[in-house]
């Protein structure tokens, strides 16, 4: 069982930065991918970035290529996602997931075990 919470939402102005933080309680985290996902109002969730347990494979959705970064401190049982050159089109609910870790990218919901309450991200015009 994995216990997730995001933290670190709030309202920044376009061209500004936010990290989001994904927390997770529970046993073997290092062997667990995770995936960050959004939710923007009246849309689907759609997937953001993605990391494994080893840091070796990461992956992004092509529109927050060269200003999202995601990483992990397995010490900390912490996943991070850092938005720079934020935009009103990153406005949404950032979510955090998780499940074991089999080798490959995961980029469906359904692919994920476990998920957090989601963190609000607001960037203004």
């Amino acid at each position: 069982q994995v216990h997730l919470v995001e933290s670190g939402g709030g309202l920044v102005q376009a061209g500004g930065s936010l990290r989001l933080s994904c927390a997770a309680s529970g046993r073997s985290f290092s062997n667990y991918a995770i995936g960050w996902f959004r939710q923007a109002p009246g849309k689907e969730r759609v997937f953001v970035a993605t990391i494994s347990w080893g840091n070796a494979g990461i992956d992004y959705i092509d529109s927050v290529k060269g200003r999202f970064t995601i990483s992990r401190d397995n010490t900390k049982n912490t996943v991070y996602l850092q938005m720079n050159s934020l935009k009103p089109e990153d406005t949404a609910v950032y979510y955090c997931a998780a499940r074991i870790n089999t080798g490959r990218y995961y980029y469906l919901q359904y692919e994920y075990t476990y998920w957090g309450q989601g963190t609000q991200v607001t960037v203004s015009s």
